[in-house]
């Protein structure tokens, strides 16, 4: 018997979508990439709409959505999305306040709809090994290096520096892989926020975290980070070092590598999704952002250099 496909629209036709989701869905069997509703310009062949309303008016067809827009002001969206009757997906940050992203929880709860909260750095090749390695282990220390260069990632993109936004923009994917692959919350005690004299958001921070039992967890971000880009994790244990690099995409025990699935982290996301439609189950994690407004409310603020492009 043939599954039935999911006809989905994506909201936000910008990098993220063009480079992640549209490829994603394109090689996903579960999903027909039917709509657009976008500011910009739609990709070739797609119709594209201002509003979800819309694009449900001529396409009433249409079952889920994927926003992909900047955070602010996604719980209109979101809203709209649902009052047609649509499951949703969101890229990550959820929203543009920790607020703003459990009314959107609450909203489509509410409605009766499926909602996935996505982390894709949770779905990297090396989280799932990495969980299971650390299971029985005694950590004694974790440390995150997670520094990359924002004019490479994010080359004239305005909204990556609203307030609340910055560093933590690929921050809180290192705080999305260590929530999940280590056994016990996180307590944050400090926090040393860097502001470029001329933004309204940081280009980098360092936080101390302890979890419930009291192991020091240490993380470091820059958004300035020139040359080879650093997005690694290591954790000490009574069993040995355990090593996550390029972004949880590699693993090494002892300097060992290990061997992993060579497996592209949006295919991950979009088979979580289809299988979630399928449960008619949401999965809507926001402890990753709520530690990123932790960040701000014990944030010690400093002032740096005027950022340049």
């Amino acid at each position: 018997m043939t599954r039935p496909v999911t006809r989905i629209a994506i909201a936000g036709i910008g990098k993220i979508a063009r480079d992640q989701h549209i490829p994603s869905i394109a090689a996903n069997p579960d999903f027909d990439f039917v709509a657009a509703v976008t500011g910009h310009q739609a990709p070739d062949g797609i119709p594209g709409f201002r509003t979800v309303a819309e694009m449900m008016a001529a396409d009433p067809g249409v079952e889920a959505i994927s926003i992909c827009t900047p955070p602010r002001g996604r719980l209109a969206l979101v809203q709209q999305a649902v009052d047609h009757g649509l499951d949703v997906m969101i890229e990550k940050p959820p929203a543009a306040t920790l607020s703003e992203a459990q009314a959107i929880v609450d909203t489509v709860a509410k409605a009766g709809r499926v909602l996935y909260v996505t982390w894709h750095s949770r779905e990297a090749a090396a989280v799932e090994p990495a969980r299971a390695w650390l299971e029985g282990k005694t950590i004694r220390r974790v440390e995150v290096n997670w520094k990359e260069d924002v004019r490479v990632w994010h080359p004239g993109q305005a909204w990556i520096w609203e307030p609340g936004i910055g560093v933590f923009d690929p921050g809180i994917n290192a705080l999305s892989v260590i929530t999940h692959i280590l056994p016990r919350p996180l307590l944050l005690q400090q926090s040393a926020l860097r502001y470029p004299s001329n933004k309204p958001s940081p280009i980098a921070a360092d936080l101390h975290f302890e979890d419930s039992a009291g192991v020091p967890v240490d993380v470091f971000f820059d958004f300035d980070q020139r040359g080879p880009q650093t997005w690694d994790i290591d954790i000490d244990t009574d069993g040995g070092q355990l090593k996550l690099s390029l972004g949880a995409s590699k693993m090494a025990v002892d300097g060992n590598p290990v061997d992993l699935a060579d497996d592209p982290e949006y295919a991950r996301l979009y088979r979580r999704f289809a299988q979630l439609l399928k449960t008619r189950t949401s999965d809507t994690d926001l402890t990753p952002f709520a530690h990123v407004a932790d960040a701000y409310l014990l944030g010690r603020r400093s002032e740096v250099g005027a950022f340049e492009e």
